[in-house]
């Protein structure tokens, strides 16, 4: 092995381990941060109210932060080297706005957290499918094509939402469509997690293992067909699993900005490649970033703000200094 890159490997190593510890320092502090105070002593005790609050509430919401917030930062990971772009996120191929769309109607025609859950996945999911059924008519699969499409799901999808607000109760469906827009991890409870979390670390986990696809679909079109890789149905099975990673998260906590584009880029920046270690990296910092987000949303201010302020507060500048360096070395 050449000096640098064992370097290289070594410095990604110590990278992942001061981000596995980040997490979990996070994941602790999570769990005793709240408006019910919870304390060592007293669930060690067995005090009934201390131990229905931590396991109903506080350990759900912890675990999709954790959860959540890691699979978010592969997918992220997965849509940059896919697409080659650096500002690529989520909403690339309409999985947000689909979401958006999913969850309003949900709270116009079915009421309930459960119903609201499974119509924002079911959004999501026919909002990919349309783009990428669109991008398929391009038989040459290029990666514009992808983009093209979604920027028009997107389109339909924003007007779709815009139609169902103008129907909703000012005083009451209005604001719920509001707030589930802005994104939270308030009212996470354990029987409202179902089968989304285990559906979004199963996603992750194939990620992982299609690592070495998702970098052959990074390189040039016509070398990745004269190497013999199937190109567009390679790029569908990896797009379709990232997104249902994302769906399953953004189903249940709302619209969530950044963390699929912070993560994963400050991770390539921390070292300066495109290894499995980077994609681990990227949903290690994605899963402290989100939980971090949540303990300020829940601890800053008396009444509980949406999650999606702070990621956005740490997002927005970060997106004003990459396009800016983007620029100057161009």
């Amino acid at each position: 092995m050449k000096p640098s890159m064992a370097s290289g490997t070594a410095r990604t190593k110590a990278l992942i381990t001061a981000g596995a510890v980040l997490l979990a320092l996070l994941a602790a502090v999570s769990l005793t941060v709240g408006k019910y105070p919870l304390s060592l002593e007293a669930l060690l005790s067995g005090d009934a109210m201390q131990l229905r609050v931590f396991r109903t509430l506080r350990l759900s919401r912890t675990a999709v932060g954790v959860a959540g917030g890691f699979a978010l930062g592969v997918a992220g990971f997965v849509y940059q080297t896919v697409f080659r772009n650096p500002l690529a996120s989520p909403d690339v191929i309409g999985v947000s706005s689909g979401a958006s769309a999913g969850a309003a109607a949900g709270i116009l025609f079915f009421g309930g957290a459960a119903a609201i859950t499974a119509s924002a996945f079911a959004g999501a999911l026919l909002a990919v499918l349309t783009a990428l059924g669109l991008s398929a008519l391009d038989r040459g699969g290029r990666n514009g094509t992808i983009v093209l499409a979604g920027i028009a799901v997107h389109a339909l999808a924003q007007t779709v939402l815009m139609c169902l607000k103008l129907t909703a109760d000012p005083e009451k469906e209005l604001a719920s469509i509001e707030y589930w827009i802005m994104g939270s991890l308030n009212g996470i409870s354990l029987h409202r997690l179902g089968g989304n979390l285990g559906l979004c670390l199963a996603c992750a986990g194939a990620l992982f293992l299609l690592h070495r696809q998702v970098i052959l679909l990074s390189t040039r079109e016509g070398e990745a067909r004269m190497l013999g890789v199937p190109v567009g149905a390679l790029r569908l099975v990896v797009l379709l699993t990232a997104t249902l990673a994302v769906a399953s998260v953004v189903s249940l906590t709302g619209l969530i900005s950044f963390v699929g584009l912070l993560a994963p880029h400050s991770a390539r920046l921390l070292t300066a490649d495109n290894r499995p270690g980077t994609m681990l990296l990227s949903g290690l910092l994605g899963g402290a970033l989100l939980c971090g987000a949540d303990i300020l949303a829940r601890s800053v201010a008396a009444a509980e703000l949406p999650v999606s302020i702070f990621t956005s507060l740490l997002g927005a500048p970060f997106l004003i200094w990459l396009i800016l360096r983007e620029r100057r070395g161009a």
